[in-house]
């Protein structure tokens, strides 16, 4: 198929805006009237490729995104369950954060359609609201301890069964450690801070031995005093998750060998 007959194509299946321009051999450009919310048109290629037509974005989609989101929170959580969702619905293939769909039999305009409804898509996690971010937290907090920690070596949920046979005191999650446990805490709002700090003052009490690690959402949002009392009774704190994932997994590992 000729390169008009391909804009063409592009034309009647997108709309009459596409246009194609070349950008050397077996290269062209895709100008779209679509956009990323902040007012930037979508990165679209159509190059030769081991003697195939392919759609690309040349990793411009998840570079966007992480102007405002920590790459990491791409990665993981409900972001991740968006975006590998929307790759699979429109068939389309994450080369190492490059985004492809390769051109079937000629199929042109269809393929234009389904790669940008699909960047689209994934484009999605941009406008999760406050309340989705905080699940997305959680999640993203849930899935380091589970994947870093066999399930052998871990409880979510845990209060002392004898002491405490209500579950009034709680830690997300209890690691068994070499010598002493291991609690870890979510903490994405004061509330949950708030919780934590009576919890670990409540165990100071009755004299449990264990270590105690605290992970913020954010810490620079939690309040002033309830941070200060906190960071009386905790023995190691992450202020976000995002970009300290490493840290936390190796701090983690440490501690259940210490």
């Amino acid at each position: 198929m000729s390169i008009e007959a391909i804009e063409q194509e592009f034309c009647r299946k997108v709309g009459a805006q596409v246009r194609l321009q070349p950008e050397g051999l077996g290269r062209f450009r895709v100008f779209t009237p679509f956009l990323f919310d902040d007012g930037d048109h979508l990165s679209v290629v159509l190059k030769q490729e081991a003697g195939r037509w392919l759609l690309s974005d040349e990793g411009h989609t998840f570079m966007h995104l992480t102007y405002d989101l920590d790459e990491a929170d791409l990665r993981g959580g409900g972001r991740q369950i968006i975006i590998a969702n929307a790759l699979s619905a429109f068939g389309i293939e994450d080369r190492d954060g490059e985004l492809a769909l390769a051109v079937p039999e000629d199929q042109f305009g269809d393929a234009l359609f389904s790669f940008v409804q699909g960047v689209l898509k994934i484009t999605d996690v941009s406008f999760l609201s406050r309340e989705r971010v905080r699940s997305t937290f959680l999640e993203d907090f849930c899935e380091v301890l589970e994947l870093k920690v066999p399930a052998a070596s871990r409880q979510h949920g845990w209060h002392d069964p004898a002491k405490d046979p209500e579950g009034k005191y709680l830690a997300d999650y209890r690691l068994e450690g070499q010598r002493q446990p291991v609690l870890v805490y979510a903490l994405p709002n004061d509330e949950r801070v708030s919780a934590a700090t009576i919890a670990l003052l409540q165990f100071e009490r009755w004299g449990l031995r264990h270590h105690s690690i605290g992970i913020f959402e954010d810490q620079a949002k939690i309040g002033r005093k309830v941070l200060a009392w906190f960071s009386d009774v905790c023995d190691k704190q992450f202020s976000t998750l995002a970009g300290n994932q490493d840290r936390v997994e190796r701090y983690i590992e440490e501690a259940m060998a210490a």
